[in-house]
């Protein structure tokens, strides 16, 4: 690995591209090395996990809004969509648009915390997207993923972009164009170019996770992803763009993040070292915010020693400074204790959370989110005796520099009328990879069919399993099988709609 320090220079310095952190990354994408066989299998699995929680919110309407919009850009030689058959193909940044939606509707997929949030697997759509439109093989997409991973994870260790309300597509946006760049084997100085943009466009608020959250936290990766391929098609037409993009006296870390006396140590891998980022992130076996997962587990485990709910007096989190103020009492979000409170709203509420997984002993996408599940009056009242603290410890061990002893849970202490307490502590997830069931193929696997069992048959389910399995390997008229097809009319819409902008001139 290399240390890169990176700060604000003034433009007198005229800082030399060498020097600036969107060349370093351009450089790692250009020049990386073989992939590791465990890297290439945890990409499948990743792959896997994608399509289950892809399929799984496909008629949802944020999904379908953004596959109408997709539908209105057919590309005969383009690349496919979740759910519909391959013959139907559109232009890739509107694939990437789509799919990646697809993807991120139910909160349900992979994720890498650090000293900012992120979500590593929101790349892989745009880069099938590519992929399948550009004619390339498993091959190398394997290796834009593995970049992709890198860049992100690389990021979100050395930034913090919650610290400025900024939100973390700053990070997505240029890992997905690094990759992209990586997968179709351009050289630095294109790559770099791309990366430049993709940082300038990609800095917007948090306030799409504050408040009263919307369906655009789905839309962000396709934004992302459809940007990143827009970079990258610029950058190869030989335009340049901004920089230095994160060291400029009026850019990124001058005015975006800690200012002109901030400084930022950013790991990444020499040239020809081979990419294990993604090794470092982990997935979801529950449908909500990453930072609930061990305490959903916690609080089904605890669930049974409760005999009566409703004579439950308090229940008190102790937890990290992010989950506090991010899903906790701490946000100051009266949204987050509303039965009428969006889903994206819900999924974030540890409150609301908590108090479904102990009165269910169960979690549910589906139905752990209903309109009735939320005004049910029992769970209204266990809900709002929720609240959270910030514990420095807690805090302490969420931003330890070793992944190893990074801990993303908290201690539930729950107080009963009579004055008895049960007391949960659970550092990692179940399904982390240090937690006491680390997930591998056969888990994702299972992710798959518990998800997609109703909506596609054995052959089919198997059929891409095999595909995802051996991806890597995939002759360039093969990505085809990455995007499963499901039965005749399950998929609504399946043409524009005419509702927008977009439909208008197709006939």
């Amino acid at each position: 690995m290399n240390k890169y320090t990176i700060q604000v220079h003034p433009s007198a310095a005229n800082l030399p591209r060498e020097q600036q952190l969107a060349w370093h990354i351009a450089s790692f994408a250009a020049h990386c090395g073989p992939l590791d066989a465990d890297v290439l299998d945890m990409i499948a699995c990743r792959i896997v996990d994608n399509a289950s929680v892809g399929l799984a919110a496909i008629n949802r309407a944020p999904v379908a809004a953004a596959r109408a919009m997709a539908l209105a850009h057919p590309r005969k030689k383009g690349a496919s969509l979740y759910g519909l058959p391959a013959t139907t193909r559109v232009d890739a940044e509107w694939a990437a648009w789509a799919n990646a939606t697809a993807v991120r509707e139910l909160d349900f997929h992979d994720t890498f915390l650090a000293a900012d949030y992120s979500h590593p697997g929101d790349a892989i759509s745009p880069m099938i997207a590519v992929a399948q439109q550009m004619g390339l093989d498993g091959t190398a997409l394997a290796r834009g993923i593995a970049v992709s991973y890198e860049v992100h994870v690389a990021l979100v260790k050395a930034i913090s972009l919650h610290k400025y309300k900024k939100d973390h597509v700053a990070h997505l946006c240029p890992a997905t164009t690094a990759g992209i760049g990586a997968m179709l084997g351009l050289p630095a100085e294109t790559i770099f170019q791309a990366v430049n943009q993709a940082v300038h466009l990609s800095f917007s608020t948090r306030q799409s996770r504050k408040g009263e959250i919307s369906s655009w936290k789905a839309y962000v990766p396709g934004f992302s992803g459809k940007l990143a391929i827009e970079c990258i098609d610029r950058a190869m037409r030989g335009e340049a763009s901004p920089s230095p993009i994160y060291e400029g006296e009026e850019s990124v870390l001058a005015w975006m993040l800690g200012g002109a006396e901030s400084r930022y140590d950013v790991y990444l891998p020499a040239n020809g070292e081979s990419p294990r980022g993604i090794l470092e992130t982990y997935t979801k076996a529950h449908s909500a915010e990453y930072q609930a997962q061990a305490l959903i587990d916690m609080a089904i485990a605890l669930s049974s020693q409760i005999d009566d709910l409703s004579q439950v007096k308090d229940i008190l989190l102790e937890t990290s400074h992010h989950t506090h103020n991010v899903i906790g009492t701490g946000a100051n979000d009266p949204q987050k204790s509303d039965p009428e409170a969006s889903r994206e709203t819900l999924d974030h509420s540890i409150m609301y959370i908590l108090a479904v997984a102990l009165e269910d002993g169960k979690w549910h996408h589906v139905d752990s989110y209903t309109r009735d599940r939320a005004r049910t009056p029992s769970t209204i009242a266990l809900w709002h005796k929720v609240r959270t603290i910030e514990d420095v410890d807690w805090t302490r061990r969420y931003l330890d520099p070793n992944p190893d002893n990074r801990a993303f849970g908290g201690k539930l202490i729950i107080t009963m009328n009579d004055g008895r307490t049960i007391v949960g502590e659970r550092a990692v997830a179940d399904a982390h990879p240090n937690g006491t069931h680390p997930w591998a193929w056969p888990d994702y696997a299972a992710k798959f069919e518990s998800l997609t069992r109703d909506m596609l048959g054995e052959t089919e389910r198997q059929s891409f399993l095999a595909a995802a399995k051996g991806f890597s390997s995939l002759p360039t008229t093969a990505l085809d099988g990455l995007l499963p097809k499901l039965p005749s009319g399950a998929v609504k819409p399946s043409q524009p709609t005419g509702q927008g902008i977009f439909d208008r001139g197709l006939d």
